[in-house]
């Protein structure tokens, strides 16, 4: 029986939905979803194996006009996304009319490979604008296969995964079988914890926030976990930390309301706040946190 296996690579403007689409397509919650832009900042692969065939899902952070060196390394892994990609997924929202970054729209319309054009959030718009969308999006890019879908809703994500399985090459496997992701349990921890700060703090201080699980130590039916969260001010540590610790306290009861989910076990997490000055434009820092693969 011949086996399938490639690499599917999402891209997209930030928050149109692409780490939903890939949860979805994976069925577990590998990357982090919040209705604040940014919020994927690394390459996060999700594994989906069946029998004959093998889909490396690749969800990417979205494409912006970089402002500093952390979101230079962030364009980065979508630059790299195109360089491996057996088909590529352009994902946009109902009402988008345009890429954010010409150089990479361009990728998208010369691209040798076959691309399907996700037209996300149909629940949101009427059947006239979905028209108008679908035949805006056929004259911009003539190469792609165009899917109106709902990430969220689940729908029409079936004939998505189906045609990404017709449009496979023909490869062994590039993971083990009962792969699920390339990431290690650490990471997940950092995502979750992250993912808590996006949605619980406002204005610049989640993008300010990096966290680094300095002990991941895995009982029987406990796992104990001690994780740091990096800032650049005092000030945005006084604020994560909160009146009494209160702040800190809420984001750890629901990173391990989550992790628990995530891991099936027990979990104790200890979280602490260090001030990393300027992290986010220093070099070697963001070799340290996994973003310079240079």
């Amino acid at each position: 029986m011949e086996h399938k296996a490639g690499f599917v690579n999402i891209i997209g403007n930030p928050n149109v939905g692409k780490s939903t689409l890939m949860n979805a397509l994976v069925g577990e919650r590998l990357s982090i979803i919040t209705s604040k832009a940014q919020t994927t900042r690394h390459r996060i692969l999700g594994i989906v194996n069946g029998e004959d065939f093998q889909v490396v899902l690749s969800d990417t952070p979205g494409i912006i006009k970089p402002a500093y060196e952390l979101q230079t390394s962030m364009m980065d892994f979508v630059k790299s996304a195109f360089e491996d990609a057996d088909i590529l997924i352009y994902m946009v929202e109902v009402g988008e009319k345009e890429l954010k970054d010409e150089a990479f729209f361009n990728k998208i319309i010369h691209a040798k490979i076959p691309v399907l054009l996700l037209l996300n959030k149909i629940d949101k718009s009427t059947q006239e604008q979905l028209e108008e969308q679908v035949a805006l999006w056929k004259e911009k890019v003539p190469n792609a296969e165009i899917y109106p879908i709902s990430a969220l809703e689940n729908f029409y994500i079936q004939e998505v995964f189906d045609r990404i399985l017709e449009l496979l090459p023909e490869s062994p496997p590039f993971y083990p079988k009962d792969a699920l992701t390339d990431k290690p349990e650490r990471f997940f921890v950092n995502e979750t914890i992250r993912e808590k700060i996006l949605l619980n703090y406002d204005k610049e201080i989640p993008y300010a926030v990096e966290i680094e699980t300095e002990e991941f130590l895995e009982d029987d039916d406990i796992i104990r976990i001690k994780s740091v969260i990096m800032v650049e001010r005092d000030t945005q540590k006084g604020i994560i930390i909160g009146h009494k610790g209160a702040a800190i306290k809420k984001v750890g009861i629901q990173a391990r309301e989550d992790l628990e989910k995530f891991f099936g076990k027990q979990i104790h997490i200890e979280m602490f706040v260090k001030v990393n000055k300027n992290w986010r434009s220093n070099p070697y820092q963001l070799k340290r946190f996994g973003y310079n693969q240079k």
